[in-house]
């Protein structure tokens, strides 16, 4: 389990490091948008490349920073439901969640994906818009991002196996702080404990 375990913090690591550098994305993206803007308007000027970065700029932030987004427990589910379990309870769901969701789902758009994007870097597929960009960097993100989405999927899944044969910390625990699903449900909790 401790093998298992140290993976599990490289994969975290690793989610954690694109994930920030992908932060850098966005200013590029409101840059890109701002001389886009000002272009059309000073000089009376656009050009369709200047919109597809930035909906590749864009699509990179969604993709790459999905798996970041996992490891900060952060993306959508109901809390306030699986709140009111406990944290052992909590973990199984996740496991069960991440087994039969969440890994062959991120699989499936790998599978898809992939012949996608060779099809688009063989051909040399240019957008069919004028002046637009090459393809195949967008059809790249979307394997790449379900890459890395899957492993920090494998990463949360040791991490919540590891806490339920009590070889490893609480993971919800090991996070600093709540997010925001789990401060409203705290709050819901409150409340209903309150009338009570």
């Amino acid at each position: 389990m401790k093998a298992l375990l140290r993976l599990s913090g490289w994969i975290d690591a690793l989610s954690a490091r694109v994930g920030k550098s992908a932060y850098w994305l966005i200013l590029v993206a409101v840059l890109v948008s701002a001389v886009n803007a000002i272009v059309r308007k000073v000089f009376n000027y656009s050009s369709n490349a200047f919109l597809e970065l930035q909906w590749y700029l864009f699509s990179a932030v969604f993709l790459l920073c999905a798996g970041y987004t996992l490891l900060h427990n952060e993306h959508v589910r109901i809390d306030v439901v699986a709140g009111r379990f406990s944290r052992r309870v909590q973990a199984a769901i996740e496991v069960f969640g991440t087994v039969f969701f969440l890994l062959p789902m991120a699989a499936l758009f790998i599978y898809l994906s992939w012949p996608a994007f060779v099809r688009t870097w063989v051909e040399h597929e240019v957008s069919p818009s004028a002046g637009g960009l090459v393809i195949w960097p967008a059809r790249l993100l979307v394997p790449v991002g379900f890459v890395l989405l899957s492993l920090q999927g494998l990463s949360e899944l040791i991490k919540r196996v590891a806490f339920l044969a009590g070889a490893g910390p609480d993971p919800l625990e090991a996070m600093h702080g709540h997010n925001a699903e789990e401060q409203l449900a705290e709050e819901i909790r409150r409340l209903a404990e309150e009338k009570a």
